[in-house]
This record gives structure tokens, sequence and C-alpha cells, in this order.
């Protein structure tokens, strides 16, 4: 995800063009889609190609990310593009509900960000690492850390991996987790932290504080690939996909691929695989 508040931050929500306000009466003639990312010029572009095929597109954006999966849920917003597939399983999981992902965006590396050290074999032993305290968002990094030789899991490293699946006794590192919007703020204390790309470059983070990255392209990583969500009822309906689309335009591509250290990839699998990933991911939480 880019790729958080607590939950019970009120939302800050602020409108394009002063018109998405959640509150406001929704047009029928008008896509309305929730980001976290208002502020990044390409959506400006995404919003113009829009227009230039015939699609009138508001945006809403969330401070929050407890906030755009019930407001898609609940008409507020026609779409979301925030989170992964496997941000948008263990949601449905816990809430009960059917949201879909009908357009793959990109998919970001795992960065671990240090102001300490130069690499993660400078990290002392009982040195402090800070990630999200999302279940959703902590596999990846607790996988990354034992390949990095920081922390042991007792079961061995699987994709379901939990966070009281590692062996401190034997772990270099301790683990803290806290609310993501913070981890950029913790390096200013911590030995390193896990910082979504989302909040490393408004924090000033850059390339020189990466310590740590993994290969985003490794197949079993397609559940983290970011995603447009929909309703289930709306996983077919035509101009949702072609806003999809619309996102991967070639001047909507390199609007995106021109802003300050962007690190994403771009990931074209169709609906029909995403939401076989989804699926697939969901029936896990479940059990």
């Amino acid at each position: 995800m880019r790729k958080l508040r607590r939950y019970l931050a009120i939302p800050l929500l602020f409108a394009l063009a002063m018109t998405a306000a959640c509150g406001k009466e929704h047009r029928a003639d008008v896509v309305r889609i929730g980001v976290n990312d208002l502020a990044l010029p390409h959506w400006e572009v995404f919003k113009k190609k829009a227009s230039e095929a015939g699609i009138t597109v508001e945006f809403v954006n969330f401070s929050d990310y407890n906030q755009p999966n019930p407001a898609l849920k609940q008409g507020q917003v026609d779409l979301n593009k925030f989170q992964h597939v496997r941000y948008l399983a263990n949601y449905n999981a816990r809430n009960n509900d059917t949201l879909v992902p009908i357009g793959a965006t990109e998919i970001f590396p795992l960065t671990l960000y240090s102001k300490k050290h130069k690499s993660v074999s400078e990290i002392p032993q009982g040195g402090e690492i800070t990630l999200s305290n999302n279940p959703a968002n902590q596999v990846r990094p607790l996988l990354g850390l034992a390949a990095a030789g920081l922390i042991v899991l007792k079961n061995g490293a699987t994709w379901d991996s939990k966070l009281e699946d590692v062996d401190t006794a034997v772990s270099t590192v301790r683990l803290k987790t806290i609310d993501p919007t913070l981890t950029a703020q913790s390096l200013d204390s911590v030995d390193a932290a896990f910082v979504d790309d989302t909040f490393a470059g408004p924090a000033g983070l850059t390339k020189n504080e990466i310590i740590y990255t993994d290969d985003p392209n490794r197949p079993e990583l397609k559940q983290y690939i970011n995603i447009f969500a929909a309703r289930a009822v709306d996983k077919d309906n035509p101009t949702y996909l072609q806003l999809t689309k619309i996102y991967h335009d070639p001047e909507v591509e390199a609007a995106i691929q021109a802003e300050a250290d962007y690190q994403g990839i771009f990931k074209y699998n169709d609906p029909a695989d995403l939401q076989a990933t989804l699926t697939e991911l969901e029936n896990k939480f479940r059990k």
C-alpha cells in the first residue's frame, strides 16, 4: 500500500475541486473515488484522461486507513484505491464484507529505513524496529526480517507467520508495533522502521535511509499488489473497469513515475486473477 490512523480517529476528508465531501449528494453521473494520496499530481492527470473518455471523476481523500472500505460499502464512494489485496481480504474477513478488486495498480518494495545505521548488519543486539500494528501488514516485514537474519520465527517463515511466532529469546532485535502513520517519526528514537511509501516522502525519507528492500516481483507477493476496489455488485461495471485501465494510460503512468522517490512497479493482473487471490486469502483469514 502507498500502500493509517487509529480506529477511533476522525478522518480528515477533503475534495478535489471542492466536490467530494462524503456528505454531499452523490450524483449518478459522477464516479467518486476514495484515495489516501490526493496531493500527488498524477490524480489531476488521471482526472483529465477520465474526462477525455467521457467520465466525470471526483475524489475523497482519507487520512484514516480504517475509513475507505466502510465508505465504499456504504456507497459514499464508488471505488477506492489505497490498499493491497491482502489488506482487503483481511478487512472482508473481519467485517463479513464482500468488496472486490477490479484492477491492479502497482506493487511497492518492502523498505526498512534507518537514520542511525547504513545496513542491517549495523543494528545492535536488542535494537528496536517499528512496524505497522495492522496484522494484514505484518507478514511481509516479518519474512523480510527473518531473511535479513534479524529475527527467528519459531515455526519457520511462512505466509501465515504472525508476530507471536517471533522467538524473542534468539532474535537479534525487538519489534514494536505502532500506527503506520507514526513509523516515519519513530526513526528519531528507534534503530529502524518499516515506513509505507505514502508516508516516507512527506517525512523527508529518501533512498539514502533505506537499509533493506525485498524483491516485489516474487510471485508469492501477488497478494501485495495495490488495487482499485469496488462493491461486489459493481465488479463488472464497464465504467469502473475503464477507469482502472485509465490508471495505466501512458500519460498517467508517466506522471506517477515522475513523482519524487517513486519506487512502485506497475502491475496489470486482470480482475479474475486478483479476485482468486482475494478468495484464497479470505478463506485463510476466516478459519
